[in-house]
């Protein structure tokens, strides 16, 4: 079984930046991405990329958000500037077969953005 470790979260101030990290121990040979879910809000797609580099990032998102991912590592990165309130939420690291189904997911990484 795959398993997938995010670290990188905690307390980030309104504006500054965010910096998660998630391994994936096994092997994910479709994308790797991240997801997240506010308190009484729908988990929401945030980022995923392909092991070739294809990337897709939520619109909501896009200007302020980025994903990598380093195969030689096993790892996905997400990074992001300029953070806000509304991102405040419980980011969880995801990982799918080549034919989209879903082999793990990350136990989840509170971030929240605060003054």
């Amino acid at each position: 079984q795959v398993q997938l470790v995010e670290s990188g979260g905690g307390s980030v101030q309104p504006g500054g930046p965010l910096n998660l990290s998630c391994v994936a121990i096994g092997n994910v040979d479709g994308v790797m991405g991240w997801y997240r879910q506010a308190p009484g809000k729908q988990r929401e797609f945030v980022a995923q990329i392909s092991r070739a580099g294809t990337r897709r990032i939520a619109d909501s998102v896009k200007d302020r958000f980025t994903i990598s991912r380093d195969n030689a590592k096993n790892t996905v990165y997400l990074r992001a500037n300029g953070l806000k309130l509304e991102d405040t939420a419980v980011y969880y690291c995801n990982g799918k077969s080549q034919l989209g189904n879903d082999l793990a997911w990350g136990q989840g990484i509170q971030v929240t953005v605060s003054s």
